[in-house]
């Protein structure tokens, strides 16, 4: 069985170079509070930047609930992580779905574009999770793409 990835892209008003740092080092200030997997809302979303890097979400109580590992970690071009939460959307060290972030200048900008891989893996859920995550990225990444618009503005 394969699943085809989900895809996103858009263009934000920011050279490559800050398109990847709003969005691999501030991912805590755009992500939405009470959407992630920790058992409150997150404090911090953090991307350790070198390949083999955790990454994971930290609650105001400095609790730490893992999502998965960088693989690549390239600025300002390319970011590739292991996505490593289950059908249940728990950290499972055993399963690696890809996330792979891309930045090219486009005009004045940055088209990014977000493709999450492999979804297969995600096992005999695998399809009903793929639905779930193709409905869900759309309004992740555009929280991402609003707040680099504010970012631009500021």
């Amino acid at each position: 069985m394969t699943i085809a990835p989900i895809v996103q892209s858009a263009v934000v008003d920011v050279p490559p170079a800050r398109a990847f740092s709003l969005f691999a080092e501030l991912m805590g200030e755009w992500w939405a509070r009470g959407k992630t997997v920790g058992n409150k809302p997150h404090e911090a979303i953090v991307i350790e930047p070198m390949p083999g890097g955790r990454w994971f979400e930290r609650d105001a109580d400095g609790n730490e609930t893992m999502w998965g590992n960088v693989i690549e970690w390239a600025p300002p071009h390319r970011l590739l992580l292991a996505w490593r939460l289950g059908p249940d959307f728990t950290y499972d060290p055993k399963l690696e779905t890809e996330l792979e972030i891309t930045f090219e200048p486009e005009g004045d900008g940055t088209r990014v574009t977000l493709e999450h891989r492999h979804l297969e893996r995600l096992g005999a859920r695998a399809r009903e999770i793929a639905e779930k995550l193709g409905n869900g990225w759309p309004g992740v990444f555009a929280r991402f793409t609003d707040f680099a618009a504010k970012a631009t503005a500021q």
